[in-house]
């Protein structure tokens, strides 16, 4: 069922918000009121959802233009329409309004049905924009410095610093052949709605599905990323006690996070236009993402990301090695972040955790009869655990091969 749209109404005089409120009273919209500008924005900046801002201009401490500019400062005017009530038609009020980042008038005194109509006729509006935003998110046009999805144009671009997301399912070309198409576009519909919502509770956004792999984008800070991710292990970890219940095969993922430098923007022609990232940082993600599956693990981060963290030591984390892509002279050292695991699997890395980093020193160092030793202590104590197994049977081949002198344990990435 469709919630109902939410109207907040800001105005200091509580009589006109009594009739305001008597003329939209049989239209199915859910009412809200605020006697001040300080009031609405808190409401608004607390996360409560509106559809639509009815503000008057003349109020003490904070006027409706001033209120309006804050509002615009968090919300485009496609996410959140305003309409200013005003008894003032002087054109250079009007204009300031405008300014401001309202998006219409209306006059006192006013008719019930002036009023109806243009509440309708801006939630319509609101409708549309919220459509295209599913193809579109606000997100990219904020970064872009538009305010509506008309002034994108051709060409436009941004640079700046953001974590990329990268998602894959494992082995999903085998579960696609088992079913129909329309049974695929049903799987990964559902399977999307279960694993991104964390994605923009952590103030980030789902750049593009490539079939069942997720691209999304963190401009704040890397944390939010990380939490992310977590959260999506946490959500697939109760989706895929649902799958078992229904007697389906559980779900495995990987997730990539790297944090560089990237440029957004527009490309295509006057005809056809995608917004899209350009960045190297986009290719990495994808590569450690690809890499789970190497080492057996569930989330990879690059060191640039690591160091990025407000606090790495909340995390429960450890080092993975070191890599280098195809192509790139860059050695990229990186980690697990195993938050999202279970309990229990939790509790047996943090329990290796040392004699784990211990191994791979001492593989790094060539030290391969010592590494071996010390892996297998770790899968004593933890059988499950992949990623001990990849670097004991590494150690185990390069103890008996003639290791040449520049060898330094970086595992190369040539294809995904």
């Amino acid at each position: 069922m469709q919630e109902k749209p939410r109207i907040l109404i800001i105005d200091d005089d509580l009589e006109a918000q009594k009739l305001i409120s008597f003329q939209l009273a049989g239209e199915n919209y859910t009412l809200i009121k605020a006697s001040n500008g300080h009031d609405a924005l808190d409401m608004i900046n607390s996360g409560e959802k509106f559809s639509l801002v009815l503000l008057d201009i003349l109020m003490p401490d904070l006027s409706g233009h001033e209120v309006c500019q804050r509002i615009r400062e968090t919300h485009l005017s496609t996410e959140l329409p305003v309409i200013m009530i005003t008894a003032n038609e002087d054109v250079a009020s009007l204009e300031e309004g405008f300014q401001s980042g309202t998006n219409d008038y209306i006059i006192k005194p006013f008719t019930r049905a002036e009023l109806v109509s243009r509440v309708r006729s801006h939630l319509h509006l609101l409708e549309i924009n919220n459509a295209y935003s599913r193809f579109v998110p606000q997100e990219i046009l904020k970064a872009l410095g538009r305010d509506s999805i008309i002034k994108v144009e051709l060409g436009d671009q941004i640079q700046g610093e953001m974590t990329v997301f990268f998602s894959d399912i494992r082995a999903f070309s085998e579960i696609s052949e088992r079913m129909s198409p329309r049974e695929n576009f049903e799987f990964l519909n559902q399977y999307l709605s279960v694993v991104t919502p964390p994605i923009k509770e952590n103030a980030g956004f789902v750049d593009k599905y490539i079939g069942d792999a997720i691209l999304a984008l963190f401009p704040a800070n890397p944390d939010n990323a990380l939490h992310a991710a977590i959260g999506t292990m946490k959500q697939l970890s109760k989706y895929n006690q649902e799958r078992l219940q229904d007697g389906e095969d559980e779900l495995d993922i990987g997730i990539g996070l790297h944090t560089g430098p990237m440029m957004m923007g527009t490309i295509g022609d006057k005809d056809r236009m995608d917004v899209t990232v350009i960045s190297d940082a986009v290719n990495l993600a994808s590569r450690l993402e690809s890499l789970t599956k190497r080492f057996g693990c569930k989330i990879a981060i690059s060191e640039f990301t690591f160091l990025k963290l407000t606090d790495p030591a909340q995390y429960f984390h450890r080092f993975l090695g070191r890599i280098q892509v195809k192509g790139k002279r860059d050695v990229v050292p990186i980690y697990e972040v195993f938050n999202g695991d279970a309990p229990e699997i939790i509790a047996l890395k943090n329990q290796t955790k040392d004699e784990f980093e211990q191994g791979l020193t001492s593989y790094f160092s060539k030290d391969f009869a010592e590494a071996i030793v010390l892996f297998k202590h770790v899968l004593d104590v933890n059988p499950e655990d992949k990623t001990a197994r990849f670097y004991l049977r590494r150690a185990a081949e390069l103890v008996v091969t003639d290791v040449p002198e520049e060898w330094y344990g970086v595992e190369a990435l040539r294809s995904k």
